[in-house]
């Protein structure tokens, strides 16, 4: 567990000065994610639907209205968030702006 302004989180991360700063979804349950260091990761959270806090993902809707708080992703007004470890852990690096 670690703690951030006031916050507990119960994952075990390594670095926890590392941030999210942007995000910007690029299509269904997928998104870009910018993290503190300057890092781009494509972030798929099609895995997240297995679990049952996470099912109001599958509207696209409520998953494209994601923002940051405190440096972490949240939907449906803070009723679902998610870890900055498991953001970074279930993402693949991406270098290239995307063309939209």
């Amino acid at each position: 567990m670690y703690i951030v302004n006031d916050i507990a989180y119960a994952e075990n991360f390594n670095n926890k000065e590392l941030k999210i700063v942007d995000i910007k979804v690029v299509s269904e349950l997928c998104m870009l994610v910018t993290f503190s260091n300057g890092e781009k990761r494509i972030f798929d959270a099609k895995y997240l639907l297995q679990y049952p806090a996470y099912q109001k993902l599958e509207n696209f809707e409520v998953f494209k209205n994601a923002h940051i708080e405190n440096g972490i992703i949240v939907w449906d007004n803070g009723a679902i968030d998610i870890g900055i470890d498991a953001v970074y852990e279930n993402s693949f690096a991406y270098e290239q702006e995307l063309v939209m």
